[in-house]
């Protein structure tokens, strides 16, 4: 038997996923750190696990038959009670702190190499559903002037610099300016930072308004976390006065992609795939 575990996090990505299987025929299970199984998803579907009982989780997924895992949706640093650990968490747990005081990436490898070790294939998101793939230019209504594909490039370098120092995968740029780095908050975080505190910032009231730009930390494993945006980063980056969005085209996850494109071209954003790499040749020089 060869079924698919999705290891489902917070938003709308795990839905999606399972959805997809599902229309494919894809045998798969939705593996929650819930008791109760998502409202889209049926209960015979649903795995509930434990942080606490990593070895328990093991043993479910070894019994359904699960040979590969995806990680799919956002993860928060859980709260951990180590009264409850089984035998398996007990040794892991000093591998997985080493790592906790460090950046996301560093604790997603190390979660990788635990489900590896398990005989677990972990696979990436665009792997099981590559069309949520960012394309390459405008893909949208909009498309960004001079000024604004100077702010990406500009943004594209300063993502890139946080990034391999493990921080944060976006940047907002205006007229060649930062107005925010993103860092462990999120996304959100930052937008709503620019839209409460970058008022008067920009030297040119009628000049260019800024741009968020996300893209995946050099030398990140492809197969946790790659950036994300959605309909609600749309909505923010609107709040926040920007002109619009740009990612690193190929390696940047759309979510709900019809939803957002629509939401952009009403907003009057454009929405930009810089080609993969090219923000990292950027940022090297």
């Amino acid at each position: 038997m060869s079924r698919l575990a999705i290891i489902a996090g917070e938003g709308f990505l795990p839905r999606l996923l399972s959805a997809h299987c599902a229309g494919e025929g894809e045998d798969h299970v939705v593996v929650t750190f819930a008791d109760r199984p998502p409202d889209w998803c049926p209960p015979e579907r649903h795995l509930a696990a434990r942080y606490e009982r990593l070895g328990a989780l093991f043993d479910d997924l070894g019994a359904r038959g699960c040979n590969r895992v995806v990680f799919a949706g956002a993860a928060r640093r859980p709260q951990i009670d180590i009264g409850r650990f089984d035998e398996k968490t007990r040794l892991l747990m000093p591998r997985l702190m080493a790592s906790l005081g460090k950046g996301d990436d560093a604790l997603l490898r190390e979660i990788a190499a635990v489900f590896e070790g398990e005989g677990l294939r972990v696979m990436g998101v665009h792997e099981v559903l590559p069309t949520l793939l960012a394309d390459s230019g405008a893909m949208g209504r909009h498309v960004p002037a001079a000024g604004d594909l100077d702010d990406i490039r500009r943004a594209a370098e300063l993502a890139a610099i946080l990034g391999a120092h493990d921080v944060g995968q976006g940047a907002v740029v205006a007229q060649g300016l930062c107005l925010g780095l993103e860092s462990l908050p999120g996304t959100d975080a930052l937008l709503d930072f620019v839209a409460r505190h970058a008022e008067g910032l920009r030297p040119d009231p009628g000049g260019a308004r800024g741009v968020l730009f996300k893209g995946p930390k050099p030398g990140q494993d492809r197969r946790m976390d790659l950036p994300a945006i959605g309909p609600d980063t749309v909505s923010a980056a609107a709040r926040a006065g920007l002109a619009g969005i740009a990612v690193a085209a190929g390696e940047t996850l759309m979510i709900e992609r019809d939803t957002l494109l629509a939401q952009a071209d009403a907003a009057g954003l454009f929405v930009y795939g810089l080609e993969s790499g090219r923000h990292r040749r950027d940022a090297a020089g």
